[in-house]
């Protein structure tokens, strides 16, 4: 050992897999990585990602070149992660919700030669063969990997090499690619001790790891040499016993995944007193569910608002701001906020508007995508500085805390009027006899639009209370924001991180309700 690896991450700038190779030898029999079958110790990781990027580098991979990786997160899957990084090359962690066709296009996009694949996928696609000239199962690491002893060519990052590729999720089509850069997640780091990361931290991821949902607390935890639980698949049961058998101290959870462990009838049993620090993102967290939250779950609570492709980012520490559980918290030190109206101009404090934000940590762009890139842009007239839109319609508050109002494209404008959705999911979900509620607009002859809610009933409520449940929530709505139809459903359809898929619920509208 010849440096403390917490003095490098104190540096403007530095890199991560210097850092692997330091916390390999720090670190040593200290866990590193365990997803309930496979545990590696910090040196057997070390070694394993040393080996992997050197076969990658005698393969061919190029600096900045992606690997791409498809299959259900494990230990293997970090480790090809890691070491498509460590290898100079850019990790490309592909969809597993996605359709064949979206997965060839993503594969062809992100220009990877080695893809890594786990069987049930490779069984799952049949006879398609993704455009990738190496496939590689992730099972096979062992004989794929450099022989033991093997160190790969060094790689020193620079500021705006590629790290990762993430695939948008939610769309119909290819999925954009987002880019982030080796000073992105550097800087992504910054607050990291406040956090209560460090060596003996020890975080349960339970989202997948092509998720940016998920490389909030899985690359803080490997850049201060802690400790990774990874879940292939989120179990409530599974959840609780991992949490309390190893003594996690962080977890990133989306809100369907904390309602389910607040549903959970035997959640209060189990011992989760370890927990330091709880995090929320990707999806909206209802202010009555962070209470709950709070109350039942040690440790604290902390959301971020933001989007993969970067902008502004906000940060909500609920636990100590409990009268601010209606809001996603205020922007981070450095990062700069604004609304506009429709024409793209500033309005006045208190006012909604479309949200703009800009930061260091922006994307590098949309892979292969450059107009796509430029039209997610805002360019501030006054300074030409280039803003993210963020898609959201937000009111900041006189303590600068940003409540959500809505997506722009979810806005209903219905008789020349415009809608928030939330508005009147509110209104429905603060009915005794709804577990959930969601409301889409819909084209009306009449209207332009009209407003149609679908909400998940309570055990033992029917479809039979739905016009009443609709009425009450229209006596407590205007005129124009009434709500024209109410469905139940089983359950809300979400991405496998937790977000709403409203296209999904608009499909299911009967024809007559349009």
């Amino acid at each position: 050992m010849t440096t403390d690896p917490t003095a490098l991450l104190d540096a403007d700038f530095g890199s991560l897999p210097a850092l692997i190779a330091l916390w390999g030898e720090v670190r040593g029999d200290a866990t590193a990585l365990d997803d309930g079958t496979t545990r590696l110790s910090w040196r057997d990781a070390a070694d394993r990602i040393e080996r992997i990027a050197a076969r990658l580098q005698a393969d061919g991979l190029e600096r900045g070149q992606s690997v791409a990786i498809l299959g259900t997160s494990n230990v293997a899957y970090a480790l090809v992660f890691l070491a498509a990084i460590r290898a100079g090359g850019c990790a490309a962690p592909l969809t597993t919700s996605a359709s064949p066709q979206q997965l060839e296009g993503m594969a062809r996009d992100s220009g990877a030669i080695h893809l890594f694949i786990d069987q049930a996928k490779l069984d799952e696609l049949g006879d398609l063969r993704l455009p990738v000239p190496n496939q590689i199962l992730l099972s096979d690491l062992a004989s794929f990997m450099a022989p033991a002893g093997t160190r790969a060519e060094p790689f020193d990052p620079a500021e705006d090499d590629p790290f990762n590729i993430i695939y948008s999720s939610g769309t119909t089509g290819i999925p954009k690619g987002i880019v982030h850069s080796h000073q992105m997640r550097w800087r992504q780091m910054s607050g990291r001790v406040a956090l209560g990361y460090g060596a003996d931290s020890r975080a349960l991821t339970s989202t997948p790891l092509y998720s940016n949902t998920t490389m909030v607390v899985f690359l803080p935890s490997i850049y201060s040499g802690g400790s990774v639980a990874i879940m292939g698949k989120f179990d409530t049961q599974k959840w609780l016993e991992r949490t309390e058998a190893e003594k996690i101290t962080h977890t990133m959870l989306v809100p369907v995944q904390y309602r389910r462990l607040m549903e959970y009838p035997e959640f209060d049993k189990y011992d989760l007193s370890s927990l330091s620090m709880k995090f929320c993102t990707s999806a909206p967290f209802p202010a009555d569910l962070k209470a709950e939250v709070l109350r039942r779950m040690p440790g604290g609570l902390v959301e971020y608002y933001g989007m993969t492709e970067g902008g502004v980012s906000c940060v909500l520490i609920a636990h100590e701001f409990p009268d601010k559980l209606h809001t996603v918290g205020r922007p981070v030190p450095g990062h700069d906020l604004k609304v506009l109206d429709e024409n793209l101009n500033e309005v006045a404090p208190g006012q909604p508007g479309e949200l703009v934000g800009k930061s260091p940590t922006m994307m590098l762009g949309y892979k292969n995508q450059p107009e796509k890139t430029r039209e997610g842009y805002w360019i501030d007239p006054a300074d030409g500085s280039v803003w993210q839109r963020m898609g959201d319609v937000g009111i900041v508050d006189a303590d600068g805390f940003v409540t959500l109002v809505g997506r722009t494209k979810d806005v209903i404008i219905s008789g020349g009027f415009n809608i928030f959705p939330v508005d009147l999911e509110g209104e429905l979900a603060r009915d005794e006899r709804v577990v959930e509620a969601a409301v889409v607009g819909v084209p009306s002859d009449k209207w332009g639009e009209t407003p149609v809610g679908f909400v998940v009933l309570k055990p033992g409520v029917d479809d039979s209370a739905l016009e009443a449940i609709r009425n009450a929530a229209n006596s407590h709505l205007g005129k124009t924001q009434r709500v024209a139809e109410l469905y139940a459903i089983d359950e809300m359809p979400r991405s496998h991180i937790g977000k709403l898929l409203k296209t999904d619920l608009r499909e299911m509208v009967p024809a007559k309700a349009r």
